[in-house]
């Protein structure tokens, strides 16, 4: 018995070493390629270049990122944080108010429509390019920050999970709402949301990563450095026939920080929605 105990004590452990050196392997895979591009920033263009990779620069010089903000950069990061702020808030405004819809109301044909919704996520994004651009041309708003902004203000992926996580939601809390006179507007805004705060967290940062990443769209619609952003900026910069990779790379690293701050900030809200999310249908 007492070395059966022994056996079983000792599976567990390995099941655990194996567990966290699974998880070690997945937390290097994900951190050289930044911590890369974190050094290399720092690099000159021969030592960027070297065989075989020299980690670390010889000195660590600002020489990059001094040309990087010569560049207007500025102005790419305003563009950029308008987009992202307009479909963030586009996407979760109606995204919350159609998987309401969903969840909690009874209507003719629901789940038809909702599946019919559903197959939306089985569509390439590159088909829907042109009739997003002849909208845009037809609203006049081609080479216009609102041009980026307006056919992403819709995620058929917010709609999912947040209906998931309004279909989690009691059914009597609604009822007892309901007897005390309350509308279904005012229980959606006033109960139903701020229940599901951690759901609209997350998604939250993953409507923002798509805007604040999104390359496609915005160089096809917005042609002008006015109406320029920060990815489409980085691209330029790698160039058709030039590879000018320490200012590329100088370049990618002021871009992700923001990104890497707003999931610090809301990295509890993310993974509390992933934990509980689509738990009752």
């Amino acid at each position: 018995m007492e070395q059966m105990l022994k056996n079983g004590i000792w599976k567990r452990k390995a099941g655990k070493l194996l567990t966290y050196a699974c998880l070690l392997l997945g937390v290097y895979v994900m951190l050289v390629p930044f911590i890369w591009m974190v050094f290399t920033s720092f690099k000159t263009f021969s030592e960027a270049m070297r065989v075989p990779i020299q980690w670390l620069p010889d000195t660590f010089n600002l020489q990059n990122y001094q040309k990087i903000l010569s560049m207007n950069i500025g102005r790419y990061y305003k563009n950029t944080i308008f987009i992202t702020v307009f479909i963030t808030a586009g996407q979760l405004l109606i995204g919350s108010m159609a998987a309401y819809a969903f969840a909690r109301i009874r209507f003719p044909f629901r789940n038809a429509l909702f599946g019919l919704l559903l197959c939306m996520l089985m569509i390439p994004s590159q088909m829907t390019l042109i009739p997003k651009y002849a909208m845009c041309g037809r609203l006049g708003l081609v080479d216009t920050l609102w041009g980026i902004i307006t056919p992403n203000m819709f995620s058929v992926t917010v709609t999912f999970f947040l209906r998931q996580a309004f279909l989690s939601l009691p059914s009597e809390l609604e009822d007892a709402a309901r007897i005390d006179g309350c509308s279904r507007f005012r229980f959606y805004w006033e109960i139903a949301i701020p229940l599901s705060k951690s759901t609209l967290v997350s998604m939250g940062i993953l409507a923002s990563l798509y805007a604040w990443n999104d390359l496609l769209w915005p160089t096809i619609v917005a042609s002008s450095d006015k109406t320029r952003v920060l990815s489409v900026f980085i691209a330029a910069i790698k160039g058709e026939h030039n590879n000018k990779l320490p200012l590329l790379m100088a370049a990618g690293v002021l871009s992700v920080l923001p990104m890497i701050a707003g999931f610090i900030v809301g990295q509890k809200h993310f993974v509390a929605a992933i934990a509980t999310t689509g738990i009752k249908e």
